[in-house]
């Protein structure tokens, strides 16, 4: 299963995303989308799922979005939610869904920052910021690959005329 992960898009409809999503059966959006015009191209891509981040309060079609989402993807249980605080001491309303439900993978936002960190039997996975360029940080979105109960997170640059990696794909058993 080909899983696209994106997150603080901040309004901005990256063309890129196609190029990187292309084929996937899933995109999971993790907060602060801010313009609901983002879903529907995404849609137009694979079927999303998106939780609601801290800028799309008050908005009229987002805020009606959940804060987190559980989600099965393939054998595996993933939670979407977009400010999940520190890994080893996520913040509610993270934090009752982790114990409770234990899910193999978390995607969350918030940060801008891509990267992926395992905590104890949990992969924690942040595809960074598709929205415009904040400080130093990259321009990123990421592709889950679920093979079983082993996965594969690949970054994409999307600073570039055409979407490139940025980092190596890490590979993880669950």
């Amino acid at each position: 299963m080909r899983i696209g992960l994106v997150s603080d898009t901040h309004g901005l409809v990256d063309p890129r995303l196609g190029d990187v999503f292309g084929g996937v059966e899933l995109v999971l959006h993790a907060g602060d989308i801010v313009k609901p015009r983002i879903l529907d191209v995404l849609r137009e891509i694979a079927p999303v799922k998106a939780v609601r981040g801290n800028n799309d309060e008050g908005l009229p079609a987002l805020g009606r979005l959940p804060e987190t989402a559980l989600v099965e993807v393939g054998a595996l249980t993933l939670l979407l939610v977009h400010d999940l605080g520190a890994r080893e001491r996520p913040k509610p309303p993270a934090r009752p869904l982790l114990a409770r439900h234990r899910p193999e993978l978390v995607v969350h936002g918030h940060s801008h920052r891509p990267g992926v960190a395992r905590v104890g039997d949990t992969l924690f996975v942040n595809p960074g910021s598709a929205g415009p360029r904040r400080f130093s940080l990259p321009r990123t979105a990421a592709l889950l690959e679920v093979r079983g109960r082993t996965v594969r997170v690949t970054f994409f640059d999307l600073a570039r005329d055409e979407p490139d990696l940025f980092g190596e794909p890490v590979e993880a058993a669950l």
